[in-house]
């Protein structure tokens, strides 16, 4: 369902136990390491046999890892040189032995200290192993230069990043200022986390996770914190029984409207039936109730009051009827009332019930952060960047700059779980923090997060713990959105089409490959 993302730490980590507690020598990882980049090159780039090949080797693995490259395309027939950053005399360890071994194999070993860079030859091949995922801070002069250089000569051949395209950061995605942009990345063992984030895909190019020989019982015993939300996540969805009834099938309570904004809890209730809920109903002012409905016989209302606005007396109300539902969607289209804010704070702390808190109800706890700490362990919170912004107190382009960061400083003063929308969507509680693979340009449409919010509650609704339905329904939402690319390939889609794709996406992906 999560398959781990370590952080460039984390993995050094289990390098560091697969070698000295297991055993494994650290040269047999960067041969298993060296043959699965291969592979990856003869996937995505053919026949090698004649090809100029130019492979950059840094100081550290990395580099090691370029030098076992080239002694096996000089195998397969290719016109292999090694540019090396340091003195032959200046490597150690495992590094030192593939520069030896590829030596001795007589292959040009070049290095770049005397090179003019504005004279290489143009390659067919650029092999990038110049920095790890060990690579932090800024890039130097010389290595920046030479991150320009690959680039340039990129522009007219096949660039091959070994772990991870240098000058990109492992953690972040981002690159430190500029970073190599390849065509292909073969990273080892596990996808760093950076690069899964938006940040890394136009520089990391056809990703491929390569297995190399870390035990699974080094990343059980240490495991990481972060995970990459994958298709096993849709085995969560409960298979149609033939006996099943709507009341069986979990009953979703949309709490939201206001005058102008009807059209948000009405998505959230079409979504929560388009995700297979029985029944789902919209409590709001008895005046906005046929607005709610929008003509939709299949969602049902609870009439509040006489007029069109929230008023203090509601929230019995509401909770007088709770017994009747299975899960809460509170937020879309309420507004910013100060009777909808009291409202909304007094039905999030007293519910009860597992609920998803969107749209205004987030508004209303950013006006007053000390509800956050009350809020039970069964809510799901699922702010746009801007939302997050105002819970933090600080702005949206800070919020954009550290997501990670972001998720980690609301925590720490919340108990319940976290989705913070976005291309590469998060999800995390304490224990855990999921990345989802998608960035689909078709969910960027207003009603988009309503149709979220209702299929997180259709899948609390179904009995899913808030975890695994936020990672559930964050997934199952970004398949819709890619799916309708294929209708809508310039944009242009509505989110009621992206509630009414649900159903399809989810049957359409048993019989497809995974998206990441």
């Amino acid at each position: 369902m999560l398959l781990p993302l370590p952080t460039p730490a984390e993995m050094a980590v289990w390098d560091r136990e697969t070698i000295h507690t297991i055993g494994i020598p650290g040269v047999t990882l960067m041969e298993s390491a060296s043959r699965e980049a291969v592979n990856v090159l003869l996937e995505e780039y053919g026949d090698v046999g004649g090809a100029v090949i130019h492979c950059f080797a840094g100081s550290g693995n990395n580099g090691g890892d370029a030098f076992a490259v080239a002694r096996h395309l000089n195998d397969l027939g290719a016109e292999v040189t090694v540019f090396h950053t340091r003195p032959k005399r200046g490597y150690r360890g495992e590094t030192r032995t593939n520069l030896l071994w590829a030596q001795r194999l007589g292959i040009p070993l070049v290095h770049l200290a005397g090179v003019r860079l504005d004279t290489l030859a143009q390659p067919d091949i650029i092999v990038d192993g110049l920095l790890g995922t060990g690579f932090a801070g800024a890039l130097r002069e010389d290595f920046l230069q030479l991150v320009r250089t690959v680039n340039r000569l990129g522009e007219r051949a096949f660039v091959l990043a070994v772990d991870i395209p240098s000058g990109l950061n492992g953690l972040t995605g981002r690159p430190q200022p500029e970073a190599v942009r390849a065509d292909a990345t073969a990273t080892f063992q596990a996808p760093k986390l950076g690069l899964v984030l938006p940040e890394a895909q136009p520089h990391t190019g056809a990703l491929h996770v390569c297995p190399i020989g870390i035990p699974l019982m080094i990343q059980e015993k240490y495991q990481t914190r972060h995970r990459l939300i994958t298709g096993e996540v849709m085995a969560a969805l409960p298979a149609p029984a033939p006996d099943m009834h709507k009341g069986s099938a979990g009953h979703v309570l949309v709490v939201g409207g206001s005058f102008g904004l009807t059209g948000a809890p009405h998505l959230a209730a079409l979504a929560a039936l388009r995700s297979g809920a029985g029944l789902a109903t919209v409590a709001c002012p008895a005046g906005l109730a046929d607005a709610v409905k929008a003509g939709s016989p299949d969602i049902m209302t609870l009439p509040l009051g006489a007029g069109t606005a929230w008023t203090g007396d509601m929230a019995e109300a509401i909770k007088a009827e709770l017994h009747r539902f299975d899960a809460v969607v509170l937020g879309p289209g309420m507004g910013r009332t100060p009777e909808a804010r009291s409202l909304a704070l007094e039905l999030a702390a007293g519910c009860g019930l597992p609920m998803v808190l969107d749209a205004d109800a987030l508004f209303a706890l950013a006006a007053s952060p000390e509800h956050l700490r009350s809020l039970p362990e069964q809510a799901v919170l699922t702010p746009h960047p801007g939302e997050m912004a105002r819970l933090l107190d600080t702005a949206t382009a800070e919020v954009q700059a550290d997501r990670l960061g972001a998720v980690d400083r609301f925590l720490a003063a919340c108990d319940a779980t976290l989705v913070l929308k976005g291309a590469g969507t998060l999800v995390a509680d304490r224990d855990m923090t999921c990345v989802s693979p998608f960035a689909e340009p078709n969910l960027s449409v207003g009603g988009a997060g309503d149709v979220l919010s209702g299929v997180v509650g259709a899948l609390l609704a179904g009995g899913l713990s808030p975890m695994r339905a936020a990672c559930t329904g964050v997934f199952w939402h970004g398949l819709a959105g890619r799916a309708l690319n294929n209708e809508f390939p310039a944009r242009g889609n509505l989110a009621s089409e992206i509630a009414n794709m649900l159903p399809h996406a989810a049957a359409a992906f048993t019989k497809e490959p995974e998206p990441c």
